[in-house]
């Protein structure tokens, strides 16, 4: 493994978990979003992140187990890994309360108006802090593991992510704000959150390196198929969809998927 494809993978996972610090800015810039846009932009990223899960890697994961098991218990553990990987995802998300959880706030534009208390405020900024990190670890891994494997993989992967991860810093960002009128301290604390990706990726990479494999990395992809496939399904749709018109978060995931296509069909 070159130390070229780690030095990579680390800054596409950096540049995906640090998105979170955007989102935050764009709070303070503005005072009123183009809910549109954001819901296009959530669907186009669920859009890659679907397409690049079932086309890129979960064959590619199937190829690697397949390799080192054989057709049909390699098709299996396939599977399972899959699964395993929306478990995994889903179990993080049920222990995360759904109103510090940063994916089911109804309303993320900045307004004076029906605010909460300044200490409910910091409560729901802080814990939605611990929501991303909670969300972001596995997602660090995932990025850092499919850049290894495939750096042109890996920077679509970073992108959608980095994508999602906007409105994230938005929802840690908002409530402390306006709860300490800090506009450092609330983007620190939003920028911060962020760097459980790329702690995610490190700490994954250093007690896993010694199980690298083809093999083993066969069951991390198809985990990481998973992780993304749920994410979408789970989060980033329904979030799309919240912020601006059905037919809008539609047309973003089919956007995403033709670009996601075409850049494949380029590198091919």
């Amino acid at each position: 493994m070159e130390n070229n494809n780690i030095y990579l993978a680390f800054l596409l996972t950096l540049f995906a978990g640090l998105s979170t610090g955007i989102g935050s800015l764009m709070a303070f810039l503005s005072k009123k979003f183009n809910p549109k846009f954001l819901a296009g932009s959530l669907g186009f990223s669920a859009g890659v992140m679907v397409y690049v899960s079932f086309v890129e890697i979960f064959p590619q994961a199937k190829k690697a187990l397949i390799e080192d098991y054989g057709y049909q218990t390699g098709y299996f553990y396939t599977v399972l890994a899959f699964f395993s990987g929306i478990v995994l995802i889903a179990i993080i998300d049920k222990f995360v309360p759904s109103y510090e959880n940063p994916h089911e706030i109804k309303n993320i534009s900045i307004g004076e108006s029906a605010m909460p208390t300044d200490k409910k405020l910091i409560r729901m900024g802080l814990f939605s802090a611990l929501a991303i990190g909670l969300h972001n670890f596995p997602e660090g891994l995932a990025t850092f593991v499919a850049a290894l494997e495939d750096p042109q993989m890996g920077f679509s992967i970073a992108v959608a992510i980095a994508i999602h991860n906007i409105p994230e810093g938005i929802a840690v960002s908002v409530p402390i704000y306006y709860a300490t009128r800090n506009r450092k301290k609330a983007f620190t604390l939003s920028f911060l959150s962020g760097l459980a990706e790329p702690v995610g990726a490190l700490v994954g990479y250093f007690i896993l390196i010694s199980f690298f494999g083809d093999g083993f990395l066969g069951f991390i992809l198809a985990g990481v198929a998973g992780i993304m496939v749920y994410i979408s399904l789970d989060e980033l749709l329904p979030t799309a969809e919240e912020y601006g018109e059905h037919h809008v978060a539609i047309y973003g995931l089919i956007a995403g998927m033709v670009v996601m296509a075409g850049s494949l069909l380029l590198l091919a």
